[in-house]
């Protein structure tokens, strides 16, 4: 049976071996059980309300997109069918089905391989104060929204805790070998042009997204998640305007609602109203339906 304690999922007595902003973590040894829950963050606070169904949303949308891309690059899953899952996690298959999957473990790069094919969020901050993105000088003048000439990879540290930093390419090869580095950038190239197409099919733009990867018998895996709400901006192509934010299915939506109260991060986590929740939950529903229906 499985047992929600504190927002996190415990199974048969087992607590999560580790526990992230949305996923709890059961380490089996050789593989992980990931149960993606419906807790969100904002500004990498945990928020005090979940968004109802958000973690099936998640799961399922990155379940689609590791099939659809996994000519592009292999996978870490095993299974998504919790009735297939080692005991005591078969006892709770019902609840954990659409939620959670079994995984082989794997390596994990340090590094979030972000792709962005417009300039919006940080890379728009950074941009206005330095005319620079990871270390990638762009052309002056350019407009919030406004899509790049050619998709930028800008790779970004991954924290425990508080915030990403962003990292130039020349520092992710040295961390990593120039070749290994070349081959993270090239599929995650790979990887957003293929989303991006599928996406502009279903009248959907994918703006940017971040790839996590990792080494599993030596070659290189997908793992984590894949363009979810949760890594990705996805914006209406048909009201599409560059020059200003957009309408969008993703975090967005909780952010504007909290820099809105003048929340960044400072201080214990604002409540959201009910609106916004519903809100959420609406838009992550939808942006499943477009993407996979």
């Amino acid at each position: 049976m499985i047992v929600k304690e504190c927002r996190h999922v415990v199974i048969g007595g087992r607590k999560p071996d580790t526990t992230g902003k949305v996923r709890d973590i059961f380490d089996l040894g050789d593989t992980l059980i990931l149960v993606t829950t419906d807790r969100i963050s904002a500004f990498d606070v945990i928020l005090p309300n979940t968004i109802p169904g958000k973690g099936i949303v998640l799961n399922s949308l990155s379940q689609f997109w590791f099939q659809h891309l996994r000519s592009i690059v292999p996978n870490h899953v095993l299974t998504d069918d919790p009735a297939m899952f080692p005991d005591p996690f078969t006892e709770a298959a019902e609840e954990l089905r659409g939620r959670s999957i079994h995984v082989r473990k794997a390596e994990v790069f340090p590094f979030e391989c972000v792709v962005r094919g417009y300039i919006a969020g940080s890379a728009w901050k950074d941009y206005g104060d330095t005319g620079r993105v990871s270390g990638i000088e762009l052309p002056g003048g350019l407009s919030l929204s406004e899509k790049l000439s050619e998709p930028l990879f800008t790779p970004s540290t991954k924290a425990e805790e508080g915030h990403d930093m962003p990292v130039s390419f020349d520092l992710m090869a040295n961390d990593l070998g120039v070749d290994m580095a070349n081959e993270l950038r090239d599929r995650s190239h790979s990887l957003f042009e293929a989303a991006s197409e599928h996406a502009a099919g279903r009248g959907i733009i994918l703006a940017d997204t971040k790839f996590e990867f990792g080494l599993i018998d030596g070659r290189v895996h997908l793992v984590d998640e894949a363009l979810t709400p949760d890594s990705s901006r996805f914006w209406k192509a048909d009201r599409y305007a560059p020059g200003e934010p957009q309408e969008s299915y993703d975090k967005q939506y909780v952010r504007e609602f909290l820099l809105g109260i003048d929340w960044k991060g400072n201080g214990p986590p604002p409540k959201l109203p009910d609106q916004v929740v519903k809100g959420t939950s609406d838009r992550y529903r939808e942006i499943l339906d477009i993407l996979t229906s």
